[in-house]
């Protein structure tokens, strides 16, 4: 039985450091942190050169004092396995614990993250410091569950150590039993790179032309690397459910090469997430039209809420961020930190806590700032954290275990992901596409889950939706599209975009007319299709039917033929060689319905189609301006609609029907106005 991210409260805290600040500072800082209402800190996921300073040397008075004080104070402690940052001791006295690179460099001491998860020495030594910190904590009251290491396959979600190319080996050993079926997998006979001995398997190492592998054994690079760290975890999991049963686990971050779902379904009580919004507004792609910025935020928690529908956010953001190299964020300007916190909750977060209490004065992340300045004066950020805790100290607890409502899921998978990573004929689009689609939705105030097919899924998850927008799975096995035909069938509506069910799970394309394995679902073929790059101008789409107009046909083109009488012409293209073509189509399918759009989606292509399909925003009692988002948390007996404004310019909003605000607990109705960055969570 799982446990649950929170029970009696919501939890609200902070990520706190004890080993960077005099002993004199802690008991002041417990203090303050139970005036702004905090209940929860996270400690110790970088402390191992304390809790052991030279091997097999235990040493746990400096967090014994820290955890005794915080408990004495009302706070409860998540305590981080340290195993993110090995001690220098370790690395070097066993060197084979450091990570490789792709060229085969060795990463040294100095930073975090330089081990790689295959080396045996480095699962024993991990081992032993989780053990001994779960029979040294795992009864004590203050302390209330675990974090599993940090950040798992953060700054570095590669391994090439030569432990990583033996385990690696073992993995497809399991996986194909003979070199026979590993080269028919893989294609070997292309360019002459049949096996003849296991012995002469590795993962993808440097080739002629930089970075390129073979793509399947790619492929399998990125499963087998998500397998090898989900054991990895799983070497502590086990450890701290053994000595610590009645402390809860999770881990934090979602990051690259790495199945969340399955990490969590075998592994975590909940998942945990890092949310820093602002990342959305530095690492952006200059020539997007139209961009949601820290908005858009809300579909990396979408993805999140489909691990865990409650969630803890380990790491939220409070403040400018950034290494004294990279990622150097602005400082929140007044109200941000707040609507971020509401945003990580109106998303599913029963738990958040603050990254970080105070800003380091030393290390590289000296400018990511905290709560606290150094100064450790009282500052804006100090005074709005007060307000987030006062309000959900009183209205908090009516939101546990509420779940989020929608009707709409972007459909992922983890294979396309994994092979569209290098694969430029369908990975990049994949992700443009999730981003214009959840544009689309959010201005028009429609909720969207993020759904994840995995081999477990059943009709069941699929069926508590009316739409499910899939918009470039090259690969699909022919069990996927029967499962997707079921959904279609029972009158789901299903929507494709180019470049679909053209692969196998291998990688390798079908000998069948594009879409391969979505053939039946879509009623047509492709008759020919293109790149939209380079010289090659780009065309449009001209949409017949209730809503007429033109929009871009974006990146690539599939000339549609129409291969069933159910199938109709939605749009067509409106130049080039193939003006008159159909681009989009609609295939009836039982009580269902399957759209296939030919090309790239943009914003104004989305929002056509949730025209002629017929969503509308789920909450018929308020008018919103695009600015403001909505979400909506639903319990068995209560529902709360939040209400969160991402423009610093107040918004005029109608409500139809008297309503109150559970933070301030205003009554409000008619026209309205909701301040700059503010929120409301109404009910």
């Amino acid at each position: 039985m799982k446990k649950p991210v929170a029970t009696e409260k919501f939890e609200l805290g902070v990520c706190y450091y004890p080993e960077h600040w005099p002993e004199s500072m802690w008991e002041d800082d417990y203090r303050r942190m139970r005036e702004l209402g905090f209940t929860i800190i996270r400690i110790g996921e970088f402390a191992w050169s304390i809790f052991e300073p030279a091997e097999g040397e235990f040493q746990f008075g400096l967090f014994d004092r820290a955890i005794d004080l915080a408990h004495k104070h009302g706070l409860q402690v998540v305590l981080g396995t340290p195993t993110a940052t090995p001690p220098a001791w370790l690395t070097h006295k066993y060197p084979e614990v450091l990570n490789v690179t792709y060229e085969g460099v060795t990463l040294q001491h100095g930073m975090r993250r330089h081990y790689n998860y295959s080396s045996p020495k480095y699962r024993e030594l991990c081992a032993r410091i989780t053990e001994q910190m779960a029979e040294h904590y795992g009864n004590h009251p203050g302390v209330v569950g675990w974090q599993i290491d940090n950040e798992l396959n953060c700054e570095i979600s590669e391994f090439y150590s030569e432990s990583d190319h033996k385990a690696f080996r073992k993995w497809l050993q399991q996986k194909y039993v003979t070199l026979e079926q590993l080269n028919e997998a893989w294609g070997a006979v292309f360019w002459n790179q049949s096996y003849s001995d296991w012995s002469q398997v590795y993962l993808p190492r440097p080739t002629p032309s930089p970075k390129q592998p073979n793509p399947h054994q790619a492929l399998d690079e990125k499963r087998f690397i998500s397998d090898n760290t989900i054991s990895f975890a799983k070497n502590q999991a086990d450890i701290i459910r053994k000595l610590a049963s009645k402390q809860w686990v999770t881990t934090n971050g979602l990051f690259g090469h790495l199945d969340s779902h399955e990490l969590t379904d075998e592994l975590l009580d909940f998942f945990s997430y890092d949310s820093y919004p602002q990342f959305s507004t530095i690492f952006y792609d200059p020539n997007e039209r139209n961009p949601l910025n820290d908005r858009g935020w809300g579909l990396s928690l979408s993805v999140v809420r489909s691990i865990s529908p409650n969630f803890c956010i380990m790491e939220q953001q409070s403040g400018p961020g950034g290494w004294v190299n990279r990622m150097d964020m602005p400082s929140p300007k007044p109200g941000q930190m707040r609507l971020w916190t509401y945003q990580s909750i109106a998303h599913g977060a029963d738990m958040v806590l603050y990254f970080r209490w105070r800003t380091a004065t030393m290390g590289n992340e000296i400018y990511w700032h905290g709560i606290n300045d150094y100064h450790n004066q009282p500052n804006r950020r100090v005074r709005e954290a007060g307000q987030i805790g006062q309000e959900l100290a009183a209205a908090g607890q009516a939101l546990i275990g509420t779940r989020n409502q929608a009707n709409v899921a972007i459909v992922r998978d983890y294979a396309n992901e994994w092979d569209g990573e290098y694969d430029v004929w369908h990975g990049p689009f994949m992700w443009k596409s999730n981003r214009e689609w959840y544009k689309a939705l959010q201005r028009k105030h429609i909720p969207n889950d993020v759904l994840y097919l995995r081999q477990k899924t059943k009709l069941e998850e699929l069926a508590r939706y009316d739409v499910l927008i899939y918009p470039h799975p090259a690969i699909m096995t022919d069990e996927t599209a029967s499962l997707l035909d079921e959904y279609a069938q029972q009158g789901g509506k299903l929507i494709f975009g180019c470049r679909t069910g053209y692969k196998d799970e291998r990688g390798q394309c079908y000998m069948r007319p594009f879409p391969g394995a979505a053939r039946d679902l879509c009623g047509i073929t492709v008759e020919e299709f293109t790149m939209v790059k380079g010289s090659r101008q780009p065309t449009a789409i001209s949409w017949s039917g209730a809503t007429e107009g033109v929009t871009g046909a974006d990146d690539f083109n599939d000339i549609l033929r129409i291969e069933d009488d159910s199938v109709e012409v939605m749009a067509v293209y409106a130049s080039d060689y193939y003006a008159g073509k159909p681009a989009v189509t609609r295939n009836r399918r039982g009580k269902g319905e399957v759209w296939y759009y030919g090309a790239v989606f943009n914003e104004q292509a989305a929002s056509i189609i949730i025209e002629q399909i017929g969503l509308q925003s789920p909450v018929e009692w308020l008018v919103l301006p695009e600015d403001v988002e909505l979400q909506v948390r639903n319990g068995t007996s209560s529902s709360y609609t939040f209400l969160l404004n991402y423009s610093e310019v107040p918004a005029s909003i109608h409500l139809h029907e008297t309503k109150t605000d559970l933070l301030s607990g205003t009554t409000l109705s008619g026209e309205i106005t909701l301040e700059g960055f503010g929120v409301w969570v109404l009910y």
